[in-house]
């Protein structure tokens, strides 16, 4: 039993060592980069882009003296 327990063990600390380089090697790649095309040719995300650019257009007329 002792013997069965060893094995296992020594497979999830192989499996754990795989697991923390695969991780690592993810890491090094920019946040940017991973994200980079994820809302290509999503008509949400173009309306959402489209309402963040209107409101800060709004608050440069805000700012400029002019109601909006």
């Amino acid at each position: 039993m002792a013997a069965n327990l060893e094995k296992r063990v020594e497979a999830l600390e192989r499996e754990l060592k795989s697991l923390k380089s695969a991780i690592q090697k993810k890491s090094r790649e920019p946040w940017w980069e991973r994200l980079a095309g994820t809302f290509e040719d999503d008509p949400i995300f173009d309306e959402i882009v489209e309402a963040g650019r209107k409101y800060r257009q709004s608050l440069v007329r805000r700012s400029n003296g002019r109601r909006s």
